[in-house]
């Protein structure tokens, strides 16, 4: 999903260059001044647009995690009582 805000990001821009609306890079390195700029627009979208999949995903982590924790103390104790 980042790589598709940044690919969104990246022909709007292209767009708003090729129209003259933003400024274009300095002789041929114009592809990376689009790619420069993509960057910097795409960041903050993805933070924001992106927050309830990464807050999802970061509960199925720490879910994940305490069932480890509970295996792991569930198998000391079995080999503690033996």
């Amino acid at each position: 999903m980042r790589l598709g805000i940044f690919a969104g990001c990246f022909l709007a821009v292209w767009g708003l260059v090729a129209l003259r609306v933003l400024p274009s890079g300095l002789g041929d390195s114009n592809l990376f001044w689009v790619a420069l700029l993509s960057l910097v627009v795409s960041a903050p979208l993805s933070l924001v647009l992106l927050r309830r999949q990464r807050d999802a995903m970061a509960a199925e982590v720490a879910a994940r995690v305490d069932r480890m924790k509970e295996r792991l103390a569930a198998n000391q104790s079995q080999e503690d009582g033996a």
